[in-house]
């Protein structure tokens, strides 16, 4: 994968979620290089409450030229997605992020969920209809399972990651919790950071690089599991890091 990055900004603040996402994908994807390259890119905003979406089997001009197209609302919460091209190409089913069935919970994932397979039967069994062989769509939907009964997205998180297997850093955000974004890892790198009123997440500090973040938190691939919260609170956003189950490392 090539990466990812997620940001919350304040209500009162005057920066668009979308422009600073393009902005650390635009860096992630410069970092790839042409060989492999990037052959799927996707960005979800939480706006209006709801889910607005775009994702496409191209690089990145080729999702800002469907922006240009058909722009997205202006939100202070976004994720967005690189994918690194292995082996057969992408579709757009491939392209992240990925949703659940009721189009509330978006995901995106770098490095790989080995048990992908087997929880696909599982959801489809328990009614799930899943299409993509993605590890995020099958995480999106299991926040989407855990979320409707703990009713806090980073507890559904943690639900989550105790079902997968692998190594792998998430982003995901709820448009039932507008005021939300929450990163997972186990076995990869991911940085979150604090800014004026707003926090950034992404796989290492150099995500970050024009974007204006600070008190950047950094945990290396060889470090226990962590799920960080970063939410908006009136003109702050705050960030609590827990390990798997739930307690407080930082907050």
């Amino acid at each position: 994968m090539c990466g990812f990055v997620g940001y919350v900004g304040t209500q009162s603040g005057a920066r668009s979620a979308l422009d600073v996402v393009l902005t650390g994908l635009a860096g992630l994807e410069r970092r790839c290089g042409e060989r492999p390259g990037c052959d799927a890119a996707g960005v979800a905003v939480l706006a209006d409450g709801g889910l607005a979406t775009a994702a496409t089997p191209g690089r990145l001009p080729e999702l800002r030229a469907l922006i240009d197209r058909r722009p997205l609302p202006f939100g202070g919460i976004a994720i967005g997605h690189l994918r690194r091209a292995a082996g057969a190409p992408a579709t757009g089913e491939d392209a992240q992020p990925q949703l659940d069935n009721a189009g509330r919970v978006a995901v995106v994932q770098d490095g790989e969920i080995s048990n992908t397979a087997e929880l696909r039967t599982e959801l489809v069994e328990r009614g799930h209809e899943l299409v993509s062989d993605t590890g995020a769509e099958v995480v999106a939907h299991l926040l989407a399972e855990a979320f409707s009964s703990c009713w806090g997205l980073d507890e559904a998180m943690r639900q989550a990651c105790r079902s997968l297997r692998g190594t792998f850093a998430l982003l995901a955000v709820h448009a039932d919790q507008p005021d939300t974004l929450v990163a997972a890892r186990r076995g990869l790198p991911l940085a979150v950071a604090l800014g004026a009123g707003e926090a950034f997440a992404g796989p290492d500090a150099e995500a970050f690089d024009g974007l204006a973040a600070r008190e950047v938190l950094a945990f290396g691939a060889g470090e226990p599991e962590h799920v960080a919260l970063l939410r908006r609170e009136y003109d702050e956003v705050r960030c609590e890091v827990t390990d798997a189950d739930g307690a407080v490392v930082l907050g």
